[in-house]
């Protein structure tokens, strides 16, 4: 006998961008919390957030408590832990088996609550533990960072860092809410609140001209840190990952193409070479320098919308070369991580116009060791 059936399951995200989150006035984490009275919650909280609002762990306890007073069913709040942060938090085990250690301790159930409270890579590392925990309790994720808001809470994957690998062990799982405090943008230094529009740029570059517009208009204003102007783009980057995850039909990346990871072949592998002193941001604005050099070289990009790309990341002080691009070597077996992580098949997006990619199934190391040559500053026109 043999059997085989097709079946869908029906997922929600939900994401919310909204301003000083644990203000009892504010109902938006209350919201995502609610009608779960007799359930738990457990908190972890990135310790460079905790450094920045030392105060944090009790402005949540008293957010909690002001709105169950005021009638809402919440969650008994069990324990606020601080963790590792940065891709420390990736390159060991130890946080996500912090998650799985007290989620065992406190009795968190399937649909209790793992809270997370950080950037991208502590995001990620919480996540992976929630959803190994009974096979996945509800997650809330809070981005404290532009990176975490504009790309990386919005998707669906968890994971850490192995033998070297950027997102070697992971899982795919929808987070129960997504809760993006503005605020939390105000305690960054200037170098982490703008690595993370690299991936502003780069949605944009796929998928949006106009925003791409938007981008380059207002770089002054996001550089002297004008959230007025900062906000809309980081917001809308969001919505188009957003869109891509839950309407582009493979959320789970079943498929080989993967047009998100513009520019982040290269960039996951210049990450691990510098043993991370390259943000995830600033890897990948040189990723997409690179890969939009190597589409100019291989007649796939025009060479004018090439240099006015680099000319808008050089406006957000991002850069597009390091001194690693010379190894030639290492970057290429970047290549093969990368072919292997997509699941057989080599796909590099590049770039046709902004607005419009191709995909590639092969690409030629002495094109990219030329490309890379190229975007040497002193190369620079």
């Amino acid at each position: 006998m043999s059997l085989s059936s097709s079946f869908q399951v029906d997922f929600r995200h939900r994401v919310t961008f909204t301003r000083d989150a644990f203000d009892p006035a504010n109902a938006a984490l209350a919201e995502v919390l609610g009608q779960s009275a007799g359930r738990r919650l457990i908190v972890f909280i990135d310790e460079g957030v905790h450094r920045a609002t030392l105060d944090l762990g009790d402005r949540l306890a008293n957010y909690l408590g002001a709105r169950a007073r005021s009638g809402d069913e919440l969650p008994e709040l069990r324990m606020v832990e601080i963790v590792t942060g940065g891709e420390e938090a990736k390159n060991s085990i130890d946080v996500y088996e912090q998650v799985l250690t007290a989620t065992d301790r406190h009795g968190i159930d399937r649909k209790s609550f793992v809270l997370a409270i950080g950037g991208g890579a502590m995001l990620d590392a919480v996540g992976f533990g929630a959803t190994l925990a009974h096979r996945g309790v509800r997650l809330v994720r809070m981005p404290t960072t532009t990176l975490a808001m504009d790309d990386a809470a919005m998707g669906v994957k968890n994971g850490i860092n192995q033998f070297g690998k950027k997102n070697f062990v992971g899982t795919f799982s929808v987070p129960w809410a997504v809760i993006a405090d503005e605020l939390f943008l105000t305690t960054l230094s200037d170098r982490h609140f703008l690595s993370g529009f690299s991936e502003a740029v780069k949605i944009a570059c796929l998928k949006a001209p106009a925003l791409f517009d938007q981008i380059e208009r207002d770089a002054p204003r996001i550089r002297a840190r004008d959230l007025t102007a900062a906000m809309p783009i980081i917001s809308e980057s969001a919505a188009l990952h957003l869109d891509h995850i839950t309407m582009g039909g493979d959320p789970f990346e079943l498929g080989e193409a993967r047009p998100l990871d513009f520019g982040h072949w290269a960039a996951h592998k210049l990450e691990s070479m510098s043993n991370y002193t390259i943000t995830h941001g600033e890897a990948v604005s040189i990723g997409i320098a690179l890969d939009c050099e190597y589409a100019v070289r291989t007649n796939v990009l025009d060479a004018a919308v090439c240099a006015r790309i680099r000319a808008c990341l050089h406006s957000l002080a991002l850069p597009t070369w390091h001194p690693l691009l010379a190894q030639s070597g290492q970057l290429a077996r970047g290549l093969e991580e990368f072919r292997e992580h997509l699941g057989g098949e080599l796909n590099v997006t590049l770039l046709r116009s902004i607005g419009a990619s191709t995909e590639l199934h092969a690409i030629d190391h002495e094109i990219v060791a030329a490309a890379a040559s190229a975007l040497e500053p002193r190369a620079c026109p």
